[in-house]
């Protein structure tokens, strides 16, 4: 039988008008895919009571469901549930989703389609930490200098890459078995196979070559992440012109590499191959390289993680054919003009990484069958994730999160999102601020940001009518930092002067991707420079870089007009 499952409304506002989206890669993991929450830990923090509350109606059997025709496609929304909530999508956004609603109460089933944990997990942020740390070993034990300074003498550094791809494939696995492991253990169902919306409230699911299976749910999360992007003209062979994908199983480490696209995934990817001894070449469309990041921060980024390095670059050029190497062949690639056209240059390089961003996965997900249209293979939804249909109305009961939506395409929003959504289904209105959600590039040293870069922040002021001021320090005035005689890096602070609004903050230097979060918290609270610069930091600590940026604002007296509250962008 069908367990019926009671609604639970809340208010639903008018959707909006999708906003621009920006993209960006990268990862936040819920505490327990990491193994440090066990089961009976939920408990005690009152979880348990909510799983034995709802524990029968999370370990419904659904038959009936189970063994429906994959033709019960039907148009009309069923009246009683198999569940609560169903996520397509077992990744970081769909993992998050399924742990809060478990915690509200919710009776949930999560579709794996592929492997547990999606992209961020096996193919992208969290093997790329780990190629990542070797890489920032092997600097250190490369930088006789550095050493000499510490009073230290080290012989030459070498790495088994065999070892290296292990490393990575290992943690990979481990943080795969424990978002598994902590999904089972909160009772969430795991149904395996790809997920097709078939009608209102309707989700079949189902391995190639299997019968397909039927289950209904109140309401629908669409979580099913992305796919590396690869223009037209590159082909892709998988073992000398290679996405992110290929790159992260380290199958061979090439004499001279030429990486198309200088974002985050080529910068990160820049500081591995060089580090294990290849020669880089980025290849930007741009006119110049990290054109995602706040001018000045990327200028100093330049001129630390690019040019001491083996790395040239070509700005302002396309890309137009890769051709893979064989038959002793080098890998050869075309380039022109992004402006003119024209043809620019040949190149003739061991291999290829292709590096220009990500694409929605959203084919198959029959959209169709419930009057949704992707934008550029984006699901359109409003400031809730509430997705919007052909018609400019909302579609009841149906949500998409992640980099699907391309709101910000980051493995934490997701998860964010997700947690969001929950918050709606169970009778608390949530918005959620993307301004306030931070992003980081875990090069050495490392890159990281929240807000608005210098530019949009002027731009929005003078849409707006208010000034925008800038504080900035460098990490040679920090204590923490010269010990470690990691004094290159910088730190800027954007706001308001007039109300103490924080518009931005961006960080390059030595965990930067760690002392990020102070800043972004506090814009997600809405809190004012001018009270936060009374907060009290360890000395000496790293922390105190932001510390010293608080101290540096200059707030108008004269003026108390409030800080603005969170907005959804």
């Amino acid at each position: 039988m069908h367990a019926t499952i009671s609604p639970l409304s809340t208010a639903k506002p008018p959707h909006s008008t999708p906003r621009s989206r920006t993209d960006f890669r990268l990862c936040g993991l819920r505490r327990e895919a990491l193994g440090f929450c066990s089961p009976s830990q939920f408990r005690n923090r009152g979880v348990g009571a909510v799983s034995a509350k709802n524990h029968s109606r999370r370990r419904t059997v659904f038959a009936a469901s189970a063994s429906a025709s994959a033709a019960d496609n039907g148009s009309r929304a069923p009246s009683s549930f198999d569940y609560d909530l169903v996520i397509i999508g077992a990744g970081v956004g769909g993992h998050g989703a399924a742990l809060h609603a478990v915690e509200k109460g919710l009776k949930t089933a999560i579709i794996e389609g592929d492997v547990m944990g999606g992209t961020c997990v096996n193919r992208g942020c969290v093997p790329s930490k780990a190629l990542l740390a070797v890489s920032g070993r092997m600097r250190e034990l490369q930088d006789e200098h550095h050493l000499k300074a510490l009073g230290l003498q080290v012989a030459a550094a070498g790495y088994d890459r065999q070892a290296v791809a292990d490393h990575a494939n290992n943690l990979a696995s481990k943080i795969r078995g424990n978002l598994t492991n902590s999904l089972k253990a909160l009772g969430v169902d795991i149904l395996t196979g790809f997920g097709t919306i078939v009608g209102p409230q309707k989700v079949k699911y189902g391995k190639i070559g299997t019968s397909d299976n039927v289950v209904t749910a109140k309401d629908i999360i669409i979580a099913t992440g992305s796919v590396p992007f690869v223009p037209k003209g590159i082909e892709v062979d998988g073992k000398t012109v290679i996405t992110s994908d290929h790159a992260l199983k380290l199958e061979f480490v090439p004499d001279w590499i030429a990486i198309v696209g200088s974002g985050y995934i080529g910068l990160e990817f820049s500081d591995v191959y060089t580090a294990l001894g290849s020669e880089v070449t980025f290849i930007e469309a741009m006119d110049q390289l990290m054109p995602g990041f706040d001018p000045e921060i990327g200028k100093l980024a330049q001129r630390v993680l690019i040019n001491p390095r083996k790395i040239d670059y070509h700005t302002g050029v396309f890309a137009t054919k890769i051709t893979p190497a064989k038959d002793g062949k080098p890998v050869t690639i075309e380039l022109i003009d992004a402006k003119t056209k024209e043809p620019k240059d040949t190149l003739e390089v061991d291999a290829a990484l292709i590096a220009t961003g990500r694409a929605p996965f959203t084919k198959g997900l029959g959209l169709e069958n419930i009057n949704v249209e992707t934008q550029r293979g984006f699901v359109p939804v409003d400031e809730r994730m509430r997705v919007i249909g052909a018609d400019g109305n909302l579609i009841p009961h149906l949500y998409c999160i992640g980099d699907a939506n391309g709101k910000l395409m980051l493995a934490h929003t997701a998860s964010a999102q997700g947690i969001s959504v929950v918050e709606q289904l169970t009778g608390n209105d949530h918005v959620l601020n993307h301004l306030s959600i931070p992003a980081a590039c875990f090069t050495h040293p490392e890159i990281s940001m929240v807000g608005l870069t210098e530019p949009q922040a002027r731009e929005k002021a003078k849409q707006e009518g208010f000034e925008v001021s800038i504080a900035k320090t460098s990490f040679k005035a920090n204590t923490k930092a010269l010990a470690e005689n990691e004094g290159e890096g910088l730190a800027k602070l954007i706001y308001r002067p007039d109300n103490g609004e924080i518009l931005g903050v961006h960080i390059f230097g030595m965990h930067a991707a760690d002392l990020i979060h102070e800043a972004s918290n506090a814009i997600a609270l809405g809190t004012r420079v001018q009270d936060i610069k009374l907060a009290v930091h360890a000395h000496p600590t790293l922390s105190e870089v932001l510390d010293e940026l608080y101290k540096l604002t200059k707030i108008n007296s004269h003026d108390t007009k409030p800080a603005s509250e969170p907005v959804a962008v």
